[in-house]
């Protein structure tokens, strides 16, 4: 019986140490995590807590590859999945220095570095990685981006900018290259993480700064090109909001606190509109900063936060209404831990 058929699942999250690794988690039908497997990813990490990583782990769209973005030595590895076991297949230069996010979608992959700011283009097979001749897109020097991602129709790559306070949405060429974007003010300032829905409504967290209790998320309409607003910087009193997911059935979209170590559920309207359900509908149950890179299961089941100042990986399950039940947590961990990825 394969995973899907026995309820069960697995969780990635990378160790961000010098000789970088990716902890591979088998996840049971209750949510509870295994000892994780060890594997190098041939690259090595920046070494540093707190890397900012949405996007620095992912899965295929077709659940296929593990890609993971090396920070420290400016590379991409990429792995072969088997439910809950890997295979290194190879690492790549990501064309930059930095890599800190990656997006995928249906072989076409881009590479977010930010030490000298840009975007790289490849193309994504059973081999590996291969670099898109011409695919190398510079961003502004105090762009200090923060995520890309692909739109659900895969015709254009969303990218936050925090230092610019802007989002920009870029077209993707069918050769897999980036034409010019269509740059919008954020809502709010520090746009950070986001997520879609799959009729393209754009869930974006704000950090303002990380001034206290000022953290906020916007939604908007993505598309064709355009970003439109929808709802404007919804407070939730927390701290350092920097991570947005979506569930599977498009209801609700869950943020993490960093400064608070609590995730709030924000429901989602059929026009694009968010609401705030619960500020706190989720908590590591000690009030100290940590909470950070997040993921659903593709059943919708489970949530899933690395809580890096914690050393852990900790699990809730959702109910029908949203609400977050502890799944407990798999502790002893680097302080490192970045990126996360589900399934």
């Amino acid at each position: 019986m394969d995973q899907e058929m026995a309820g069960t699942g697995a969780v990635f999250v990378q160790t961000n140490e010098e000789r970088n690794r990716v902890l591979a988690f088998t996840r049971d039908a209750d949510g509870g995590l295994a000892e994780p497997a060890s594997y190098e990813t041939g690259g090595r990490g920046s070494m540093a807590p707190h890397l900012p990583s949405q996007g620095s782990v992912v899965l295929s769209g077709d659940r296929r590859f593990l890609l993971v973005a090396n920070a420290g030595s400016g590379d991409v590895s990429v792995f072969r999945v088997d439910g809950a076991r890997l295979e290194l297949i190879g690492t790549v230069p990501s064309g930059g220095d930095a890599p800190r996010s990656i997006a995928e979608r249906e072989g076409a992959v881009f590479v977010m570095t930010t030490g000298k700011p840009g975007i790289a283009s490849f193309g994504l097979n059973d081999m590996g990685l291969a670099p898109a001749v011409g695919g190398e897109t510079p961003l502004a020097a105090d762009a200090d981006p923060a995520q890309i991602g692909f739109t659900p129709d895969g015709r254009t790559l969303v990218v936050t900018q925090r230092g610019a306070d802007a989002i920009a949405a870029y077209p993707v060429r069918e050769d897999g290259t980036l034409g010019e974007p269509s740059t919008v003010m954020s809502s709010g300032p520090t746009p950070y993480g986001f997520a879609f829905t799959t009729n393209g409504t754009l869930v974006v967290t704000e950090a303002f700064r990380a001034q206290k209790g000022a953290a906020a998320a916007s939604s908007y309409a993505a598309g064709d090109g355009t970003i439109t607003a929808r709802t404007r910087s919804l407070a939730n009193g927390m701290s350092e909001i920097c991570w947005a997911v979506v569930t599977p059935d498009d209801r609700f979209a869950f943020t993490t606190n960093f400064a608070e170590s609590t995730v709030s559920r924000f429901a989602i309207g059929s026009d694009g509109s968010i609401s705030l359900e619960d500020a706190a509908a989720g908590s590591v149950g000690d009030p100290r900063p940590g909470l950070r890179d997040e993921d659903v299961t593709d059943d919708g089941r489970f949530l899933f936060a690395v809580d890096a100042d914690g050393g852990s990986v900790v699990g809730w399950r959702i109910g029908a209404d949203g609400s977050l039940a502890s799944a407990g947590s798999r502790d002893g961990l680097p302080n490192t831990i970045a990126g996360l990825a589900a399934r």
